[in-house]
């Protein structure tokens, strides 16, 4: 999830655009970079690191002044975090700003022999479509038309040429645009915080139109060339609210960008031949086929993951599989070896107990793969693969994009090892991905109807204590909704695996005792019926039952007190559905009881220390 800032008009372009790349660089803070159209050239700086970085290239290398200028802010996905994988990239007479992932940049590449080719990135191939283009006589316009054509994947593409500096172009798929309409100026940006200071008029593009901005005005068409259907609107919030789009919390806007976040992290994983593919992996197919064990090793919410993973890696594979405390697997004298997998889950990529696992496992000589959702970080770099989650930057401490994320990576793992063992068939593995791909819109469902649960929290808001039960993959789940009530809303809660309440839970059970339920799909093994049953042995006790199971549950509609509907899907993926109504409750009661739900007290987005 990177930031794009684009300006024509009468101001400095460049000002404009280094102001917009401030706001959002909540959107990614890997590099910057900003490129001017010049005197038939392209001028542009760029530099690895926060936009502090850039500022101070550009102070020791001062810019041309123009009133046209493009910018970027990185969340690197393709390419380390470098000077030369930081966009602008620039192609001759081209400058180009990308946000996604261009998924066939490799066939793409093959299809430009002779170009010599300055990153790492799939964005850098683009610049060089449209400068075939142009050069062969198309303007800039027509030339991004042809080159989107040829594009799959998710992206926001905006263009300058040198020959042609009073224009800019910028093509949306899949990834967010919206343009700022001000007197004799316009505007081009991921959201309206780039430039709420210079306008609050703006115009929402739909998926796959492309925009010029020219000294004449706006026009939108279509990626076929039609005139296009555009939304205007006024922006009446504050910029702190701008940032947040709208929403009242980060952790808010975050629990609803998942589906989005899903969506992007499975991006790219097929190659021309079908075959599910990872990242950067340097572990050889015969040394995964040796694998006899797979340590699952994390923290906190990345734990709860795990524990997910857990279910779904020794189902697909049948290689036993452990999850791991970090803070606890190097000082238990863990049994691992050469033919052990460990795999690392964590977001930001610098947890430390997770990175002394990783070295403690690296000197048992273990492989390492790690799940991140940080390009660059120290964990990856110390992992022999990596595969990262396409979240984009989260902002609110407690995790919650972070967390779906993390799982959909830990089922493509699961996934991959199952193709590269020969355990499953590529239909198999394509019926999985299928679903996963479903898993997004099933998500949004749920958010778009959140209104019982945003009740649910203000009838509950007098609660002290609140119960979380689940089997299957439901108890990690249920694990990590009590996490979300504690982290944000300060109140006791935990979560038991739905059979350990005979064994002593119960005795916590009292009149009017919140308790939600994650019930799983009804299947061969009876587990939902167990679980149903476990719901009518709390309500005879008082509890009060908010049981989450599918619609046509009839069986868990009737045993509970409160019933919120999950959409039909198969059991290993239920997760992703069943947790987003527990981060709306959680955000929710928190928000009620007057908290900082962004700034919990007592921690911190990133733990650095042991």
């Amino acid at each position: 999830m990177c930031g794009i800032v684009g300006y024509l008009g009468n101001r400095s372009g460049l000002d404009v655009v280094l102001s917009g790349l401030r706001r959002l660089e909540y959107r990614g803070y890997d590099s910057a970079g900003v490129a001017v159209p010049h005197d038939g050239g392209i001028e542009w700086r760029k530099r690895a690191g926060k936009i502090v970085n850039l500022d101070a290239e550009i102070e020791a290398n001062p810019l041309p002044e123009s009133t046209v200028a493009i910018g970027h802010t990185r969340w690197a996905t393709h390419g380390a975090p470098t000077d030369q994988n930081s966009h602008p990239h620039v192609a001759e007479r081209i400058a180009i700003v990308h946000n996604g992932i261009i998924e066939n940049h490799d066939q793409l590449r093959g299809e430009l022999p002779g170009v010599e080719y300055r990153s790492e990135t799939d964005s850098e191939v683009a610049a060089h479509l449209l400068r075939a283009e142009v050069e062969s006589g198309a303007d800039l316009t027509t030339a991004m038309r042809a080159v989107v054509a040829r594009l799959e994947g998710a992206f926001t593409l905006v263009a300058v040429d040198a020959l042609d500096p009073d224009r800019i172009v910028a093509a949306r798929r899949n990834s967010p645009l919206v343009v700022g309409v001000g007197d004799g100026e316009w505007f081009l940006a991921s959201d309206v915080a780039a430039f709420i200071a210079y306008t609050r008029d703006a115009v929402e593009l739909g998926q796959d139109q492309i925009v010029e901005l020219t000294r004449d005005g706006v026009t939108v068409t279509t990626f076929d060339g039609a005139p296009a259907e555009t939304k205007a609107f006024h922006v009446d919030w504050d910029l702190e609210a701008a940032q947040k789009q709208g929403f009242d919390w980060f952790m808010r806007k975050e629990i609803f960008e998942q589906p989005h976040a899903v969506a992007d992290t499975l991006l790219g994983r097929l190659n021309d031949r079908g075959e599910l593919v990872l990242d950067e992996v340097r572990i050889s197919p015969e040394e995964l086929r040796r694998i006899n064990k797979i340590v699952i090793v994390a923290c906190g919410t990345a734990f709860y993951a795990g524990l997910v993973a857990k279910y779904a890696i020794e189902h697909w594979t049948r290689i036993p599989c452990e999850v791991e405390l970090a803070s606890e697997f190097r000082y238990r004298d863990p049994i691992i070896d050469p033919m052990t997998l460990v795999v690392t889950i964590s977001q930001s990529g610098e947890t430390a107990d997770t990175l002394m696992a990783i070295r403690h496992a690296r000197e048992q000589h273990a492989k390492v793969i790690a799940i991140c959702n940080t390009n660059g970080a120290t964990i990856p770099r110390e992992s022999d693969a990596v595969i990262y989650t396409h979240a984009g930057p989260e902002i609110g401490v407690a995790s919650t994009k972070g967390f779906t994320s993390q799982i959909v990576a830990c089922y493509l793992l699961g996934l991959y090892l199952a193709q590269v063992r020969g355990m499953k068939y590529g239909d198999e593995i394509a019926a999985v991905l299928n679903e996963l791909q479903r898993m997004p819109e099933a998500m949004q469902h749920l958010l778009d109807n959140q209104q019982q649960v945003l009740d649910l929290a203000k009838e509950l808001s007098s609660a002290t204590s609140f119960l979380y039960l689940g089997r299957h993959v439901g108890y990690p789940i249920a694990l990590e909704g009590a996490l979300k009530l504690k982290e944000i809303a300060y109140l006791h809660a935990e979560g038991f695996a739905a059979g350990e309440l005979k064994h002593g839970p119960i005795a916590l059970v009292s009149d009017g005792l919140p308790m939600f339920v994650v019930v799983p799909p009804q299947g061969r093994d009876q587990l939902r019926d167990k679980v149903v049953s476990n719901i009518a042995e709390v309500r005879a006790r008082g509890a009060k039952t908010i049981v989450l199971a599918e619609g046509s549950d009839a069986d868990a509609r009737a045993a509970a007190e409160v019933f919120i509907e999950l959409p039909k899907v198969s059991t290993l993926l239920q997760p992703l559905v069943a947790i987003v109504p527990l981060q709306l409750f959680a955000c929710e009661l928190a928000t009620l009881l007057g908290h900082d739900v962004d700034q919990p007290r007592n921690l911190a987005k990133s733990v650095t220390v042991e």
